[in-house]
């Protein structure tokens, strides 16, 4: 998939991931090792090799052909992989919904990046794939991320109780969503 959306006063654009970016994912993971262990699944070893992260792109280059899920590098205008955004468990028919997850170089937080990557996945969610619904959910104290849910326009729904493995535990999670009427309230009258 040929596609590129750019944020160009923020200075990024998003891009979907293709093997010819593994050195950089794998990179980009090995860079924010340490810091996003709190917040992510325990990983092995393997994880942190090209052939794994060959094997997480290849399935999501496959998952967007078949409309389950959509992954974007982050990418200053350089051309520079500084983070990833998801939109995954794509749901149809009376749902029309998707789960949205990212992450940034902690060296390129606090930059406004992850925001306005953001605002492109959610455009594309709502206009190209015609999704009515984007939900996120983390950690109750991952302050950097609800800063980038909230600046982004989506709404705090409840805490969902041990809904994620992070980091080794079952631990409690925030859930967000945003409507496509919140982004396009033109379109929706």
């Amino acid at each position: 998939m040929t596609l590129t959306l750019y944020h160009t006063s923020q200075g990024i654009y998003i891009s979907p991931l293709e093997l010819k970016d593994t050195e950089n994912l794998l990179e980009l993971r090995l860079n924010n090792r340490l810091t996003h262990e709190p917040f992510e699944p325990k990983r092995d070893e393997q994880f942190y090799t090209l052939e794994s992260q060959q094997r997480i792109i290849n399935q999501r280059l496959e998952d967007a052909l078949e409309d389950k899920a959509y992954m974007f590098g982050v990418y200053l205008l350089d051309g520079q992989l500084i983070g990833q955004i998801t939109l995954s468990n794509v749901s149809r028919g009376v749902a029309q919904y998707a789960d949205l997850g990212y992450l940034m170089d902690h060296r390129m937080q606090a930059k406004g990046y992850m925001t306005a990557a953001v605002g492109l996945a959610l455009g594309y969610a709502f206009r190209a794939l015609g999704l009515h619904r984007v939900q996120a959910a983390i950690l109750l104290h991952n302050e950097a991320s609800r800063r980038v849910l909230e600046k982004s326009g989506f709404r705090p729904e409840g805490v969902a109780r041990q809904y994620l493995k992070i980091n080794g535990q079952w631990q409690d999670h925030q859930t967000y969503a945003i409507l496509a009427e919140d982004v396009l309230p033109d379109e929706h009258k």
